[in-house]
């Protein structure tokens, strides 16, 4: 068989078939290319997502890692806890920094990235034409080259410290490339970082820590609406002795309606990307006579603008011989902002001074402006941003003796004025980061109040607390220290924009930081702050002309007073609370609202609601949604009946108290009638109210529109990853409670609010209780992207001690 086999095969027949099949072959039939095809059309995506999916997961960074560290002194060891909060060990303090931006980078590069992209005016490159407004004003502002030259002027050990640190940025860039963060993935690898870039996040909060220049161009454009009698009643004046800024009289400078217009529209505003609302904070502290631990207390929670991932980073830093630091960092600052070390805890608040003037400036030909020497050339520049998708803008840039020129963002700015800004925080010679690295080594009151003198921007309340120690005072001592320059004023109140040209409202210099209004060591053992006036109107030192209201520095006093001996656990309690004492005052019984007449339908019932209510802001009541609808809509229509456009000025609680309270003061926003006007205010607001939640008051809550909401600053413009990267909870809160739950003019969403809660009793080195709002991670995959969330909602803290057990992972980093 097998050779009749062979013998067949090796037949010349076969061979000759054999070569006909070579040269022969039938072709694929049209069924099978289609097949292939379709194969490959299937198979592609799935490469495609399986690469993707590869180079996110390579994107989230090791739970154990052995990383070199070139510059390092000695190793360090990094212990993370459960939540991916870091516990370093290092040998000194320019260890540590390094260590700290290897850290930040490694969690939080990307939003180190758009930080400094922000303040050099380079967003646009990776957002496109809707970040343009804002990089238009900051290069304008110039940002970033104030920040090179505030470097060159630092102590050489604050500059040894902003080199540690980015050289540990650096070193995971380097180690990574566009893995860094899965943003670059996209972006390509981030650029290397510089010591002046950790200075622009201080540029950038000098900027919306004070934005008094964007209130004087509002209340400019309303001056040439409305008579004064009614813009003093929006912004009441002051006119109470001891004001050294009326030894010159005013002058109004005529300014145009239209130019004033075009600039608004020209500025970025929030809720706009990358813009902040307005800030506010709470801080308190207590010493050991008032506490229960005999030691002293602090709680501070600053209120920003909500992002995911927030603005603070939780870290504790331990070095020899007893020296840690414990905390709230912010990814692109090598220093503890809020904390404590072994013998102070610190915080801060806004203190809403008034830092920032708009000079109106007379043109003397095309480019000299001018001045009481006589006409002064501008100082001038020309800017390129480059924009994605888009040809490069070119800008031109202008300056005049008292600062930038803001009139060249408008298209068609006058030709016989411009509007120049004078901020302090543009000032050079800017030493908060020597500042900041003083407070962090600090060790008494003192020391700290001389570390508050350098932090020169942005004006702030320092709140400190000393612990008790050999040869002090037995309970520890507290005290509040004013930071930030403030300008000493020949004229003017710096409410209106002032004439530049003759120098009569000039800058004089800074008022001398022993002069400012601090208060170290009081003997009643208590300080805070809630963002109030922290002097008396007859004050020698003139601050600035409005403040926000007091509610929530006299809830604080109402909490403290309730309590003899606090702890931290109260102290925790308290930055929770959500009564509203400007709610309280409009249900007081002499008020509008018990005169009002009870409507028909869903309003009465409303109303019966709202005049049985303690004023708790709580999530899961109704009162609260009604309260703030109403009370938003009465504010839209006396501005409205006042001949106020839309936008242009808010109805804050001092003029709804006005008009709402005892008397008639506010008749002339009411069309004569309050009363009248709060019941249309009612009927409407709960008219609309009905039409989201249904027609049973009774059933709404608060907490069903107004959700703390925390967006990725880029993913947020991207429909279908915006859903998946934004974090919801429902809050309590409001405006004007401790509990802040700030909320954007649309809507009653919560975006601005305490990011940070912290807690410090100073009786143990453990005594530091922390919380953020979203995770430490900035990485949308990583289990620490939300998981603080919840117990931030809940009111809970973490303990920033000691850490025992790695549980989260271990970085050992090695010169």
């Amino acid at each position: 068989m097998v050779r009749r086999m062979d013998s067949r095969l090796s037949s010349p027949g076969s061979a000759s078939r054999r070569r006909r099949s070579r040269h022969y072959r039938r072709p694929p039939s049209a069924w099978r290319w289609a097949w292939r095809g379709l194969a490959l059309v299937l198979l592609l995506p799935l490469l495609a997502l399986a690469a993707g999916a590869g180079a996110l997961w390579w994107s989230l960074p090791a739970r154990q890692e052995s990383l070199s560290l070139p510059g390092l002194s000695a190793p360090v060891e990094v212990l993370l806890d459960s939540h991916g909060i870091p516990r370093l060990r290092a040998a000194n303090e320019l260890d540590a920094a390094m260590a700290l931006g290897l850290l930040h980078a490694r969690d939080r590069m990307f939003q180190m990235e758009l930080m400094r992209r922000g303040a050099a005016g380079r967003l646009a490159e990776i957002a496109g034409s809707a970040v343009l407004r804002s990089d238009r004003l900051v290069r304008t502002l110039g940002l970033a080259r104030r920040a090179r030259e505030d470097l060159a002027t630092l102590p050489a050990e604050t500059r040894a410290v902003l080199e540690a640190y980015a050289a540990g940025v650096n070193a995971w860039i380097a180690a990574r490339g566009r893995f860094a963060a899965p943003e670059f993935l996209l972006l390509g690898a981030p650029e290397p970082w510089v010591p002046e870039h950790s200075l622009l996040w201080g540029k950038v909060m000098g900027l919306w820590l004070s934005g008094n220049y964007r209130e004087e161009l509002d209340r400019a454009r309303l001056a040439t609406i409305l008579p004064a009698a009614r813009l003093a009643e929006l912004w009441p004046e002051d006119t109470s002795p001891g004001r050294p800024d009326r030894v010159v009289p005013d002058r109004a400078a005529a300014l145009d309606g239209g130019h004033l217009a075009r600039l608004a529209a020209a500025l970025p505003r929030f809720p706009e990307p990358f813009t902040l609302p307005g800030s506010a904070s709470n801080a308190w502290a207590v010493t050991g006579a008032h506490s229960a631990s005999g030691a002293p207390l602090l709680a501070n929670d600053p209120h920003l603008g909500f992002q995911a991932p927030i603005l603070w980073y939780l870290a504790r830093v331990e070095l020899p011989g007893g020296r840690f630091l414990a905390g709230a960092t912010a990814p692109g600052v090598p220093f503890m902002v809020i904390g404590r070390n072994e013998s102070l805890a610190w915080g801060f608040t806004t203190t809403t001074s008034d830092t920032q003037d708009v000079f109106v400036e007379r043109l003397a030909g095309e480019d000299r402006y001018e001045a009481p020497g006589g006409p002064l050339p501008f100082a001038e520049r020309m800017e390129t941003i480059r924009l994605r998708g888009a040809a490069p803008v070119r800008l031109r840039v202008r300056e005049t003796r008292h600062g930038p020129v803001i009139s060249d963002l408008d298209a068609e700015p006058p030709r016989d004025t411009v509007l120049a800004v004078a901020m302090a925080n543009l000032a050079p010679g800017d030493t908060a980061a020597a500042g900041l690295l003083a407070l962090n080594r600090a060790r008494t009151l003192e020391e700290a109040q001389a570390a508050a003198s350098l932090i020169t921007s942005p004006p702030q309340n320092l709140t400190v607390a000393e612990a008790p120690r050999a040869g002090g005072a037995a309970g520890g001592r507290v005290g509040m220290f004013l930071t930030g320059r403030t300008p000493l004023r020949r004229a003017g109140d710096g409410t209106l924009p002032a004439p530049g040209w003759d120098g009569s409202h000039d800058w004089l210099g800074w008022v001398p930081f022993a002069e400012l209004p601090h208060v170290p060591a009081p003997e009643s053992g208590v300080v805070a702050n809630a963002n109030n006036r922290v002097a008396p109107p007859d004050h020698p030192v003139f601050l600035g002309q409005h403040w926000p209201a007091d509610w929530r520095f006299r809830r604080i006093g109402e909490l403290l007073a309730a309590v003899p001996k606090q702890d931290a656990a109260g102290f925790a309690a308290m930055q929770l609370d959500t009564v509203s004492l400007f709610a309280r005052a409009v249900l007081a019984e002499d008020g509008k609202l018990h005169r009002l007449p009870r409507p028909e339908g869903l309003a009465g019932r409303a109303l019966d609601l709202l005049l049985a209510w303690d004023g708790d802001i709580g999530a899961d009541r109704p009162e609260p949604l009604i309260f703030n609808a109403f009370t938003r809509q009465l504010g839209r229509l006396a501005l409205a009946a006042g001949g106020v456009p839309p936008g242009l000025a808010e109805a804050r609680s001092g003029f709804l108290r006005r008009l709402l309270g005892p008397g008639e003061e506010g008749a002339a926003w009411c069309l004569g009638d309050c009363t009248v006007l709060a019941g249309r205010a009612l009927t409407e607001a709960v008219a609309g109210l009905a039409a989201q939640l249904g027609p049973n008051p009774g059933a709404w809550r608060w907490g069903a529109l107004h959700q703390a909401r925390f967006e990725h600053p880029l993913l947020r413009a991207i429909p279908w990853l915006r859903d998946r990267a934004r974090l919801e909870v429902p809050t309590g809160g409001d405006e004007a409670t401790l509990s802040r739950g700030g909320m954007g003019p649309a809507s009653f969403a919560h975006v601005h609010g305490a990011g940070l809660r912290l807690v410090a009793d100073l009786a143990s080195s453990a005594g530091v209780q922390a919380i953020i709002a979203t995770g430490q991670s900035g990485h949308p995959l990583s289990p620490h992207w939300a998981d603080l969330l919840p117990l931030w909602q809940a009111g809970e803290t973490l303990s920033l001690g000691p850490a025992a057990v790695a549980e989260g992972g271990r970085l050992s980093l090695r010169p």
